[in-house]
């Protein structure tokens, strides 16, 4: 079984559509965003979206179950600890600078927990190359790694001058705003697996 061009850029658009909302929450909070603002964000949802498909992918089909049971849970409770945090700092009306929102300490877990769903596609790669026999075309795990993480990364860009334009009209309850999304997105997550 292969993956076609058009059926890895879909699944490469699709892993990166939490980053997107992410990164729209995060220009909706900054408001004024510069080029690096931008590309914070687009380089560890970038960076991390590459990376996971290829640990996925080095792991193997031997844990693909113990990897697709546990990933909704770890991205679940990830994505509502930070949402929760932003919709009571929110409510406190305690403001951060612009910066302490795309610190290492923020962005690490919003890239790990949004690239939950990469691991396990990384696994899906490794079951299919190994149901195709040898590697060929783009379900190469170097292609599928290089268009997942530049697909992301152009993604979270644009999702970040999308939350900057629409911040000035949404002001300062930009980060409430911010914060539910993200606990939607981790129920989404769950919900559709436990629907499965």
């Amino acid at each position: 079984m292969g993956v076609s061009w058009a059926e890895l850029f879909a699944i490469a658009v699709g892993l990166s559509m939490d980053a997107f909302a992410i990164s729209v929450c995060k220009g909706l909070a900054l408001g004024k965003v510069k080029i690096r603002h931008m590309l914070i964000p687009a380089l560890w949802f970038g960076a991390f979206q590459a990376l996971m498909p290829l640990l996925g992918w080095l792991v193997g089909s031997r844990f693909e179950r113990l990897i697709s049971t546990a990933a909704p849970w770890i991205a679940f409770v990830l994505l509502a600890i930070i949402g929760a945090n932003m919709i009571r700092e929110s409510i406190s009306g305690h403001e951060e600078s612009a910066d302490a929102g795309l610190s290492v300490r923020t962005m690490l877990p919003l890239a790990v927990a949004t690239s939950i769903d990469a691991l396990v596609t990384g696994v899906a790669f490794a079951a299919m190359e190994a149901s195709a026999g040898a590697v060929k075309g783009p379900q190469s795990i170097q292609v599928a790694v290089i268009s997942i993480g530049l697909t992301t990364f152009v993604i979270s860009a644009a999702g970040m001058l999308t939350g900057s334009f629409a911040g000035a009209r949404l002001g300062k309850h930009a980060k409430l705003a911010g914060g539910v999304i993200l606990v939607l997105i981790g129920l989404k997550i769950l919900i559709e697996h436990l629907a499965a």
